[in-house]
């Protein structure tokens, strides 16, 4: 009975909702992008829009690659060489893949050097971490991120491949959206949705769930927070693989300039979710799974330079910062 009490029980997670202005002097929209490491998937969604700019465009295709390197021993990312080649020379990712963070052995490299170990008691044992380097030698895939083209000549003894990024690009015609103010992160009775309610739809949004509340709908009974407006199309932006914040950042930066121009939308979001397996979500802030692994954030751009920001974990994680 314990059991099934624990499988009813509706996942708990940490929001942080907080608002802000880009050119404020202490903003601190940019830092908390480059702190969150090990990014999986990032969404966009601009409303009253049907072409993307050529500069947006050309951003997104240009997000990858990326490598994963088959059955690659731990000590190889403590050697003196991958370090003065990857390591001091720029910002390089890496981070064990196909494990799961509460069972298995996972690793993960922060671009500051730092080399994450999350162990099980019996390897950690074996390891005898006592202020040297650890030699475990287990053999999972790891993926990479980094700059330099020199990724697949390093690891060219073992089974390294390039990926690029999944792109999918699509319009969303007819779609509802919230009604929001960017001075009410809370929202205002009958006149703006709050910033959880319009998280909830994003969520619905990207899973092309349909939100008229139909009767005879049997997968979604969820609907468009109110008050809402009808917007003739969005555009619809997704990016599936291994992301610098790096280049996160650079979206978020040509997203900003989306409003240089006069536009009918009053907002745009851009959505990033972290891998659910990853040791750390931001800094080097322990992260487990549990009963999701999500570690995410969403920027709510509006067309006066205000933002939102809001970030979540599970319950069992650090406050996001």
């Amino acid at each position: 009975m314990a059991t099934l009490r624990r499988l009813r029980e509706v996942p708990r997670h940490l929001l942080v909702c907080e608002k802000s202005n880009f050119s404020h002097d202490k903003s601190r929209h940019r830092h908390l992008v480059e702190t969150h490491y090990h990014n999986y998937r990032v969404s966009f969604l601009i409303p009253e829009c049907g072409i993307l700019s050529k500069e947006l465009k050309n951003l997104v295709m240009e997000t990858g690659p990326y490598y994963s390197v088959k059955n690659l021993p731990l000590h190889e990312l403590i050697t003196h060489e991958f370090i003065n080649t990857f390591v001091k020379k720029g910002s390089c990712y890496a981070l064990t893949y196909n494990t799961n963070i509460d069972e298995d052995n996972t690793v993960a490299l922060l671009p500051n050097g730092k080399l994450i170990l999350s162990l099980d008691k019996d390897t950690y044992e074996e390891t005898g971490l006592q202020g040297r380097p650890s030699q475990y030698s287990g053999r999972k895939i790891m993926k990479f991120s980094a700059e330099e083209s020199t990724m697949m000549s390093y690891f060219s003894n073992y089974q390294i491949q390039e990926h690029q990024p999944k792109i999918a690009l699509s319009t969303v015609p007819e779609l509802q959206c919230p009604v929001l103010r960017s001075s009410a992160l809370g929202g205002e009775p009958e006149a703006a949705c709050s910033a959880p309610e319009l998280l909830d739809w994003l969520g619905a949004v990207f899973s092309h769930a349909e939100l008229n509340n139909e009767p005879h709908n049997f997968i979604s009974a969820y609907c468009c927070p109110q008050p809402s407006t009808v917007v003739a199309k969005a555009y619809l932006c997704t990016i599936t693989g291994f992301i610098l914040p790096e280049k996160i950042c650079l979206l978020l930066e040509q997203l900003c300039r989306y409003f240089d121009e006069p536009k009918l939308a009053p907002w745009v979001t851009l959505s990033v979710q972290g891998f659910a397996d990853s040791p750390v979500s931001w800094r080097e802030n322990e992260h487990g799974f549990r009963k999701g692994g999500e570690h995410l954030y969403n920027f709510v751009i509006f067309n006066n330079q205000d933002y939102w920001l809001q970030m979540a974990v599970g319950a069992n994680d650090d406050c996001p910062p």
